[in-house]
């Protein structure tokens, strides 16, 4: 082949991709079909999104003020840009009422089947499969674990609301700092979508990752969600408005988001799992770990430390 047509720079290019992490974490996902495992995240999140809500909304309603109810609000929208105004929160907080007796009742099936699907496409990055258990202690731990993510939830909205209140305090005392102010906004928000990735991350699928790929995960994870936040706002607008969607343009548009959020998961979690060689992905599964029991109570297979990352 004439040199021209192969130069140096491009072998040597080709070789850096080849050998980088990005392309093994591709290459892990891909073998691992990681769009259709999105889809699944997607399909489940859309369908509990709605119960969770109106549940939420419901013990809101009963138990915070108005402007504790408002600030809620703020965040619920700034969690899915562009669309917040079709989502209509202002009337879910409204008619709470009405609606969280039916959402208590769809919330426990939908966000306990939404649990087991999440964590079992997190499993499957780290390859590992659901410790066989009963189907109706398995829907009872589903909830418990939904019930911590919302714990979790709540305190990052909490983390949020303080950290939103004292940046609007010191705006409004001190003149020319609206870039820091704003800087410190998005610090906010990548704290408590961090906070939120770590329980997502280690907890709900039940494994032991190394700490720094546990950390670093989690903040690749929370940046890369709020700048999809600055980058698709206005293109999640255009799609929930355009016409040739009709009324299902909205769904459209939510769904394309939760996709991207999905996605943007998987990756994170393959970056924990590629942290740890195959060989010893199964010394940190937990699940496994908590389960295999002897007739004593005591454990079979002990826990052992946290598998050590692998070297470059």
């Amino acid at each position: 082949m004439a040199w021209w047509k192969r130069p140096p720079w491009v072998a040597a290019a080709v070789a850096w991709v080849a050998d980088s992490r990005l392309w093994r974490l591709y290459q892990h996902l891909d073998q691992r079909h990681w769009t259709r495992l999105a889809a699944a995240i997607t399909f489940t999140s859309f369908v509990a999104l709605f119960p969770v809500l109106g549940l939420a909304a419901a013990v809101g309603s009963q138990l915070l003020t108005e402007r504790r109810l408002k600030d809620i609000e703020r965040w619920l929208s700034e969690q899915v840009p562009g669309i917040s105004a079709q989502l209509d929160l202002e009337a879910l907080f409204t008619h709470a009422g009405t609606i969280g007796l039916i959402s208590l009742l769809l919330v426990l099936p939908t966000g306990a089947a939404w649990i087991d699907a999440l964590r079992g496409c997190l499993r499957a990055v780290w390859d590992l499969d659901d410790p066989p258990e009963n189907v109706v202690l398995r829907r009872t731990k589903d909830v418990g674990v939904l019930a911590g993510l919302g714990a979790v939830t709540l305190v990052s909205l909490g983390v949020s609301i303080v950290g939103q209140s004292l940046l609007h305090w010191a705006g409004d005392r001190l003149d020319g700092v609206g870039p820091l102010i704003q800087l410190g906004a998005y610090a906010v928000a990548v704290a408590v979508t961090f906070l939120l990735l770590l329980y997502v991350l280690v907890w709900l699928p039940g494994v032991r990752p190394p700490r720094r790929a546990t950390l670093t995960a989690c903040l690749l994870g929370a940046v890369g969600i709020e700048l999809l936040k600055l980058l698709l706002g206005g293109y999640l607008t255009g799609v929930a408005g355009r016409n040739v969607y009709g009324a299902f343009g909205v769904p459209v548009a939510l769904l394309l988001w939760i996709n991207l959020i999905a996605k943007l998961l998987l990756f994170c979690c393959a970056w924990t799992a590629t942290a740890v060689s195959p060989g010893r992905r199964p010394d940190a599964d937990a699940l496994d770990a908590a389960a295999a029991t002897d007739d004593a109570g005591g454990t079979r297979r002990p826990p052992g430390p946290v598998p050590p990352e692998p070297r470059p």
